[in-house]
């Protein structure tokens, strides 16, 4: 049966109507979504405003380089931990002898700022870009290549061992003839993947890193070996540190002061079990034994290394808390903050760090002669007897100045 008119002009009019308010939806859609990205693109304009523009951002960098090579030796050690005169020095032997080399858009100084800034304040890559204005994928790159070139350096800025003279005069070390040092191991928090965080967890239940240090006279570093797993024992890494090619190097006849930690053997000289050794437990007292007098000459001596990490880890927070870069990375890192700190101290005459660092408890340039090497750890009497003469040397000497 046809439709009558009326009914058929009702039906036309609703279909319009229905079209028409599907039309003012969509309308009514695509408002609030172009509102949506206004409203977004108006709160990163006002985040960011300062350097949106090109010449804004390039102003911005140029005006926090000044901060740091301009502004006075406090900003500058405030941001990358080293006066203007030693940045600049820096800057200029990471260019001719690390192979550092600028590009079309970013000048060395800067790249070495964006790298010390990194380590120094153990910051997030998100943070750098605000801080720098740029990319993350230039922050990335910028810190691998300044990582690079600065363990080209290792040759230049690790330190030879010299032994301890004869005539040597300091109270310290004068007590230990032909020692080259001291070394202790240390434990820098990592980020560890969830298969191998039971191998990098410590006695502590931390996930970290067992680092070995080995420090002369002056706490520069001789030698560095990070990358072995937090619950690896000190001594299981010396022996891997003995046996590298390019590892630590012991002549026979020189040795190296180590805690109870270690075995007490040739080319390493450790404390007296079951004494008195740290420095907070003599607390004024005097030593009644010959072993204890030993022990305090040895913890005084000794106490060097922890000096060296405590001000190392003071100086670069990446060091102190956990950092967001892989294990393989914080391994290159730690010796890049040996070498840096070593650098440090060869330019600077007072260490800022080594005043602010708090105790827990000119020596002659006689490099040491290529003999035949100590390659292994081995107890031996010879060796025990030489510790209990030093021990007895150390009395009859005190009863003297005494007498």
């Amino acid at each position: 049966m046809a439709r009558c008119p009326k009914q058929r002009k009702k039906a036309v009019i609703a279909a319009i109507s229905m079209y028409l308010e599907l039309f003012f939806n969509f309308i009514k859609l695509v408002i609030n979504y172009y509102d949506a990205l206004a409203s977004e693109r108006v709160q990163r304009i006002e985040h960011v405003s300062a350097w949106e523009t090109p010449i804004a951002r390039q102003l911005a960098r140029k005006s926090f380089m000044r901060c740091i090579v301009s502004h006075g030796d406090v900003s500058c050690t405030m941001l990358v931990r080293m006066n203007c005169m030693t940045f600049q020095k820096l800057c200029k032997l990471l260019r001719d002898r690390g192979g550092l080399r600028c590009t079309w858009n970013i000048e060395i100084d800067e790249m070495v700022a964006i790298f010390l800034y990194t380590i120094a304040h153990n910051e997030k890559n998100r943070q750098l870009q605000v801080t720098f204005r740029r990319s993350g994928e230039t922050i990335c790159r910028v810190i691998k290549t300044v990582l690079h070139s600065v363990l080209k350096l290792h040759s230049i800025l690790l330190r030879k061992p010299t032994p301890v003279l004869e005539n040597s005069d300091d109270p310290k070390w004068k007590h230990f003839k032909n020692c080259l040092g001291a070394l202790d191991g240390t434990i820098v928090t990592v980020r560890a993947t969830k298969e191998n965080q039971e191998r990098y967890r410590t006695r502590k239940g931390t996930i970290g890193m067992n680092v070995l240090g080995v420090v002369n006279q002056n706490l520069e570093f001789i030698y560095c070996l990070a990358g072995w797993e937090g619950s690896a024992h000190d001594g299981r890494v010396l022996r891997d540190a003995l046996i590298r090619p390019n590892g630590l190097k012991v002549p026979k006849g020189f040795y190296y002061l180590c805690d109870a930690g270690y075995s007490n053997c040739e080319g390493f000289l450790s404390p007296f079990r079951g004494q008195r050794y740290h420095l907070k437990d003599w607390d004024g007292r005097r030593p009644r034994t010959p072993e204890e007098m030993f022990n305090m000459r040895h913890s005084t001596a000794r106490n060097g290394v922890e000096r060296a990490f405590g001000i190392l880890k003071m100086r670069w927070a990446i060091l102190r808390d956990t950092t967001w870069f892989s294990t393989k990375m914080v391994t290159k890192i730690i010796n890049a903050c040996c070498l840096l700190h070593n650098f440090i101290r060869g330019e600077v005459g007072a260490d800022v760090f080594e005043r602010l660092y708090i105790d827990e408890e000119e020596d002659d340039e006689t490099d040491v002669v290529d003999e035949e090497l100590i390659l292994h750890i081995q107890p031996s009497v010879e060796w025990s007897e030489f510790r209990q003469k030093l021990a007895q040397d150390l009395w009859d000497a005190r009863n003297w100045a005494t007498n």
